[in-house]
């Protein structure tokens, strides 16, 4: 058991000794020592030179004070150490087996201090370079500033030695003057000038003297502008001081010459009369004079010391004038920034006041943007719960436009519905305004019971409104926020006459907009023979006409047929139609009518009811959410400018805030009055109107309220709720004209356009725009009637140097006579016309008379391309007139044309006067003809075929860049593509850019 405590315990020695070799080594690292060799034995150590046990020594004492740093006692240790070593001596053999751990084992605390030197040493080394680091970027600056400083002194000495330059040349010229030596030159100068002033003699030198000032301020002027500016200043100072100084010797001059003066005269008196005036002549002469100025000695000093005192007094005023200026330049300099300052303050204050008046302005904005979209919401809110509470239960009137060609017969039928007469009552037989006709239940029940006891139709409608238009122009604009007014529409058609343009037209718009419609084929009573049965249906009254008759009815009513298959309609007399005809929406039911003896009218009624009932009946169903359209605006005697509407959905009520639309902009008027006429009667008819204090669609109503002149007519109409916003309701009124105003990309050039309503205009501009070939340009718009405004705004196109644009196309609407006879001096022209094609015809025509004038006067101009070959063996003439026949190669030879020949220079033959073919004259030959031509050469009368020229030599026709211009401008579509790829190589050849 000894014996392996032993084992232990020298084990744990062994480790200890390894430990203590690794902080020795530490140690020396630490010290900068170069080598420090493995763990040495005791034995070995004690054996070892001095130099290495002081080595040693050193290295001790390191490590004790790094064991000490860290609470550990390097004494302890030692003496562990050393009585471990000596046990193990006294035991022999197991000192071998005890070294071979300690080579191979280290401890843990070794490890640990070993690592902790480590990190220390990269610490150090971190902290050393960090410091070489910032030691040189230190001495970068410090030489940096040194070389600043180097130069700024470096130049400082230049200056310095410059001016010790200039000193020594105006030295060596003798121009230089000590500041003394120039306030004596200054005071010599001024006394010499007072010199001068009081009639002195003085010698001149014997040259100009110098002007030092002028020479001094001349070598000054290289400093800076301040220098300058001061010695002006001062300049400026002296010579006011020598006027004033020069001033002031005069006045003692002349003071001394009247004391001299005197005395002589009191001496003249003196002396004998007779030798008075010799005796004054001689006192007055130069000599005597020179004399009395020679002895005036203390005279002459007293007025040197005066005019030394003088100059004296002057210099200091010199010097005061000069601070005086200063201090006033000072002065004017700090209220001019005083001023400034103020100024800027203002400014400030207006910008500050400007931002503040914009923020608030903006916030308003928002404000109103905001509120504006919060009323939109709960609009929109409020027509989605309105829309959802809709019932089949609750249908309103079906709107029927009545459509078609002028005069087949739409009022006269809706008269004959009605039982009254209007049409007779309008200019012409033919309608002007639009009317509104509101049929009950009661009479449609009335009109229709003949026929409803075969039909056994139960009707449930409230009721049928009936517009009759005067031209498919206004349907365009029967919408309400993008969608069509009209329910279904009575397209009547003339028997006799089939199918006519404003029909077809009329026919386009219905199926562009998927309307349904039935054919009323009007005027069957102008069949042959035929027998009236007034008012019965007309299969009744078909029963009672002869085989001829019924026959030319069927072979019309085919040709009708046929002409609507034309346009892409199928139809079918109505009670021949099978279950799937009625199913299929592309077949359109005929009925045949008569206007004036009433028969198919009950037809017609029964026929649109089933229609409403049995087809429409889900966008029948009534809306609380209001929908109303403008149809007419007008006076009214008694009542003032009333306004047609028609109410398809809602309420209107009498005090409520209406929102109209106008080209100004959005008006708000309260409603004062709801007329309507009676029912079975039009809106335009004169009869005794009912008031109402409520009207629920659909129904034509009169408007009455204040400033309503401007309405646009087919606008939509808004009522501002409780809760809605006034103004999201007027951007909502106003969308469709602005939507028409972005659209409309009006041209810098182009007619303007003018219409009655606001859906016959955008029907109109896209007519122009899209359907004509080609299109027209629109520069301006205009609803209502044409006044002088309109003419003068339209006439500013023939200062623009287009005068086929100084035109008004004015679609169904009127012409004040001022504004006709305004056009008349201006050359504007306004062609107006109740159709879209007759407008479109007679612009078209004017352009076309428009441009054959211009091509007339261009046609002197324009040369066209062509090359000619001369044949020899068609020569008739050699000499002015030359007459030959010649071959066309390429391009068009017209009559006019100059001929020349690139080949000898450029040589022109002549114009071509005339062309014959086969004994006949023509204006042009083509390409690959041969005519006779005959050339004229006014300019060189004396040219002739087989001298200058002959057959072996093509002619050119001779073009320039002004031919080449009119050619593109006027006769772009008399040139093929062949006859421009001639002009671009004739182009070439005279060398045209």
């Amino acid at each position: 058991m000894g014996k392996k405590k032993g084992g232990k315990k020298s084990q744990q020695a062994a480790a200890d000794d390894d430990d203590w070799d690794i902080l020795n080594e530490a140690a020396a690292a630490n010290a900068d020592a170069t080598a420090v060799e493995d763990a040495v034995p005791k034995e070995e150590n004690n054996d070892a030179p001095p130099e290495d046990k002081a080595a040693s020594g050193g290295g001790m004492d390191a490590a004790a004070a790094f064991l000490a740093a860290q609470g550990i006692t390097a004494d302890g240790g030692g003496e562990k150490k050393d009585n471990k070593k000596k046990k193990k001596k006294k035991k022999g053999g197991g000192g071998d087996k005890a070294d071979k751990p300690a080579d191979d084992k280290i401890s843990a605390k070794g490890k640990l201090i070993a690592e902790r030197m480590r990190l220390q040493r990269e610490a150090e080394e971190k902290r050393l370079a960090e410091e070489e680091a910032e030691r040189k970027r230190i001495e970068e600056i410090e030489r940096k500033e040194q070389e600043e400083a180097d130069r700024i002194q470096a130049e400082k000495d230049r200056k310095k030695q410059k001016q010790k330059e200039k000193i020594e040349r105006q030295k060596r010229e003798g121009t230089y003057m000590t500041k003394k030596q120039k306030q004596q030159a200054a005071l010599a100068q001024q006394r010499l000038e007072a010199m001068k002033a009081a009639g002195m003699d003085v010698p001149s030198g014997g040259g100009k003297r110098p002007v030092h000032g002028k020479k001094n301020k001349k070598d000054e002027t290289k400093t800076d502008e301040a220098e300058e500016a001061r010695k002006k200043a001062e300049e400026e100072a002296k010579k006011r001081a020598e006027e004033e100084a020069a001033k002031k010797l005069a006045e003692e001059k002349r003071l001394e010459e009247e004391r001299l003066a005197e005395e002589a005269r009191k001496k003249a008196e003196e002396e004998a009369e007779d030798d008075a005036k010799d005796d004054w002549e001689d006192s007055d002469s130069g000599d005597d004079w020179d004399a009395d100025s020679d002895a005036s000695g203390p005279k002459l000093d007293a007025l040197e010391k005066r005019l030394k005192q003088a100059s004296v007094d002057d210099s200091d005023d010199d010097e005061d004038l000069i601070e005086k200026e200063k201090r006033l330049e000072q002065e004017r300099l700090a209220q001019l920034g005083k001023e400034r300052a103020e100024r800027e303050r203002i400014e400030a204050l207006k910008l500050e006041e400007l931002k503040a008046k914009e923020e608030e302005e903006n916030r308003q904005q928002l404000l109103l943007v905001q509120k504006r979209e919060e009323g939109k919401k709960r609009r929109l809110e409020q027509e989605k719960a309105n829309l959802e509470a809709r019932t089949r239960d609750d249908l309103r009137c079906p709107i029927v436009v009545i459509m078609g060609h002028v005069d087949t017969g739409k009022t006269k039928l809706l008269d004959k519905i009605r039982k009254t007469n209007v049409q007779e009552g309008e200019a012409g037989g033919i309608t002007q305004q639009i009317g509104a006709t509101y049929f009950e239940k009661k009479t449609l029940l009335a009109q229709t019971e003949r026929l409803n006891q075969t039909e056994k139709f139960d009707l449930t409608l409230p009721g049928m409104l009936v517009i009759d238009t005067p031209g498919h122009e206004s349907f365009t604009n029967l919408r309400s926020r993008g969608s069509s007014l009209c329910d279904v529409a009575i397209l009547v058609v003339d028997l006799m006459h089939g199918l006519e343009q404003q029909t077809i037209e009329s026919l386009q718009m219905l199926r562009n907009r998927g309307t349904p419609f039935v054919v009323a084929l009007n005027k069957v009573d102008r069949c042959y023979d035929w027998k009236t049965c007034k008012d019965s249906p007309i299969r009744d009254a078909l029963k009672e006409q002869a085989e001829g008759t019924v026959q030319e009815f069927r072979s019309r009513a085919e040709d009708a047929k046929l002409q609507l298959q034309e346009q892409g309609v199928n139809s079918n007399i109505y009670w021949e139609m099978g279950d799937e005809d009625w199913t299929n929406s592309d077949f359109v039911p005929l009925v045949p009518t008569s206007a004036v003896t009433g028969e198919g009218v009950q037809d017609i009624l029964l026929l649109l009811c089933q229609i409403a009932q049995r087809k429409l009946w889900k966008q029948l169903m009534w809306c609380a959410n209001l929908q109303c359209t403008v149809l007419e605006v007008k006076a009214i005697d008694g009542l003032g400018m009333t306004v047609d509407v028609l109410v398809v959905n809602g309420y209107l009520r009498e005090g409520d805030k209406a929102v109209f639309c106008t080209l100004d902009g959005p008006i708000v008027a309260e409603i004062r009055g709801l007329l309507t006429p009676p029912p079975s009667r039009e809106m335009r008819i004169k009869s005794e109107y009912i008031h109402h204090k409520e009207i629920k669609g659909a129904l034509g109503v009169k408007l009455i309220g204040n400033g309503l002149e401007k309405v646009m007519a087919g606008t939509p109409v808004m009522v501002v709720g409780e809760y809605d916003e006034e103004e999201d309701i007027k951007q909502e009124v106003m969308s469709d004209l602005t939507r028409l105003q972005d659209k409309l990309s009006t041209d810098k050039k182009g007619v303007m356009v003018q219409a009655s309503t606001l859906g016959a205009l955008e029907a109109l501009l896209q007519f122009l725009r899209e359907e004509t070939k080609p299109p027209i340009p629109v520069s301006a718009i205009g609803i209502g009637t044409i006044h002088k405004r309109d003419v003068t705004r339209i006439s500013i196109m023939n200062e623009k140097g287009c005068p086929e644009f100084a035109t008004i196309l004015a679609f169904d609407v009127p012409v004040e006579r001022e504004a006709r006879e305004h056009a008349a001096d201006v050359n504007v022209r306004i062609f107006t016309a109740d159709i879209i094609y007759h407008l479109f015809d007679q612009f078209t025509r004017f352009m076309e008379q428009l441009t054959e004038k211009r091509r007339e006067d261009a046609a002197a101009i324009a040369v066209f391309p062509s090359i000619v070959k001369i044949l020899p063996q068609h020569v008739f003439n050699q000499k002015d007139p030359i007459i030959v026949g010649v071959e066309v190669v390429e391009g068009i030879l017209k009559v006019g044309t100059p001929l020349c020949v690139p080949a000898l220079g450029g040589l022109m033959v002549g114009n071509v006067t005339s062309i014959e073919s086969n004994g006949r004259e023509q204006e042009t030959a083509k390409k690959g003809s041969s005519v006779a031509i005959k050339i004229v050469n006014e300019s060189n009368p004396t040219i002739t075929y087989g001298r200058q020229f002959d057959a072996s030599h093509s002619l050119y026709s001779q073009l320039s860049r002004a031919s080449i211009d009119a050619l593109k401008l006027h006769f772009k579509e008399k040139l093929e593509n062949e006859d421009w790829r001639l002009v671009v190589k004739l182009k070439k050849v005279f060398n045209i850019i």
